[in-house]
């Protein structure tokens, strides 16, 4: 779906990861289904990708509130 997306919106992987604010390898393991993002990662590539209602849904329901960017232990860092 963040591959649709990306293409859809006319953006290579290191420029929709530029724009999002994480490294091109993250994104192409996100695209390929190899890691999960955070809910912070998740809104980036939300509003980058300008994903639809229900891509947003499906994004927000495979991200993780715990981990990288959204980690707790950050806001303090």
């Amino acid at each position: 779906m963040l591959r649709a997306a990306r293409e859809r919106t006319g953006l290579s992987q290191s420029e929709a990861a530029r724009r999002a604010g994480i490294g091109q390898p993250y994104l192409w393991m996100l695209e390929a289904g190899q890691r999960v993002p955070s809910t912070a990662v998740a809104e980036l590539l939300a509003d980058v990708l300008r994903l639809t209602l229900a891509e947003c849904r499906d994004l927000f329901a495979a991200s993780v509130d715990d981990a990288g960017r959204s980690h707790p232990a950050r806001a303090t860092a």
